[in-house]
């Protein structure tokens, strides 16, 4: 292994820290030393998301002279991106919103990143780069977005190597994917397809499932993905690569279902709705990711439900957020249409 344990004094900055793998981040940032400036929006997240010893700054990373007025507070060591909008489906209909929070947003922050000299950009991209026919997706397979959520955060990934190969800025990119566990935002029904099934559950409803259910997808408990994105810029190995990240084994949404309602102690019970152009199969391989950080085994997918089932419970349902700002109705899903 060439992971590295050693603690840091130095300073970090999380964007979306209120948000939901964010706020872990920064929770393992602290507790590696750092002095951890919080960024978020709220657009998504919760300010009680937010670790006790981080420095809470409000604002919008789309903004650059809001990006360039965190300069001027502090100087960063290391930037973790963690800010974005990460609904895959949904981003075929909002594509301007999602270019400027997941693109522009991102090139505001390398910008600023550059002119100041930080020593590492670490950024959770996805594995919606992949698109579809590419299993398991490994790191030296070109990527081949099927929507513009991909899309962009590909852009991201080909813009920081532009960066680092013409002013020397260091990065690590991360391709999570299908993240769940306590802090999610349940009450976003356009993703987190485990939180949606939760709050559906909490309020006696069936668990809606697009198409036949037999979609396919790794589960990845956040435990299991914070850590390493954390850790990232003191790991030697891990300057200037990419890294899948998450669990290795693959269950259909009917199987996801089981395992959400036995968890509540309660009977499965589906409503399928229409399917959605989306990719059927999605998993990883993270052979690299082991290869480089010391990491732990991935939990297991009912041990990490029940986690999140508990806080879920603790928490109560939420009510369902209505984007408010749909661009394009075109072939846009019934059950996403504002009543």
């Amino acid at each position: 292994m060439t992971d590295s344990t050693s603690n840091s004094s130095a300073s970090a900055l999380v964007t979306g820290a209120a948000g939901f793998i964010g706020s872990h981040v920064a929770d393992h940032c602290l507790a590696q030393g750092m002095r951890v400036t919080a960024v978020d929006d709220l657009s998504g997240g919760f300010r009680e998301n937010v670790p006790a010893g981080a420095a809470w700054i409000q604002g919008d990373v789309r903004n650059p002279h809001f990006v360039a007025s965190l300069w001027e507070r502090e100087k960063f060591d290391y930037v973790y991106h963690l800010a974005a909008y990460a609904a895959e489906g949904l981003s075929h209909f909002i594509r301007r919103y999602n270019y400027e929070t997941n693109l522009l947003g991102s090139i505001n922050l390398i910008n600023c990143s550059v002119k100041h000299g930080v020593k590492c950009f670490i950024f959770t991209s996805s594995i919606a780069v992949y698109g579809h026919n590419q299993l398991p997706m490994t790191e030296d397979l070109v990527p081949q977005p099927e929507d513009p959520y991909g899309v962009s955060k590909y852009a991201v990934e080909l813009d920081l190597r532009c960066a680092e190969r013409m002013f020397g800025l260091p990065f690590v990119v991360f391709r999570p994917h299908n993240v769940y566990g306590e802090r999610q935002n349940i009450a976003d029904k356009y993703r987190n397809v485990i939180g949606i099934f939760m709050n559906q559950v909490l309020q006696d409803l069936p668990m809606t499932v697009f198409g036949d259910g037999l979609q396919t997808r790794a589960f990845s408990h956040v435990d299991d993905v914070a850590p390493l994105i954390a850790r990232a810029p003191l790991v030697p190995a891990a300057i200037n690569q990419v890294f899948n990240v998450g669990a290795d084994t693959p269950y259909t949404v009917r199987e996801l279902a089981e395992t959400v309602a036995r968890a509540f102690d309660l009977p499965c019970q589906l409503k399928h709705l229409p399917a959605r152009d989306e990719v059927v199969h999605a998993f990883s391989d993270h052979s690299k990711s082991r290869s480089v950080f010391d990491s732990a085994a991935p939990i297991d997918l009912s041990s990490g439900i029940a986690r999140m089932a508990g806080w879920v419970k603790s928490k109560g349902p939420a009510r369902p957020v209505e984007f408010s700002n749909i661009e394009l109705h075109k072939n846009l899903p019934p059950s996403w249409a504002r009543p």
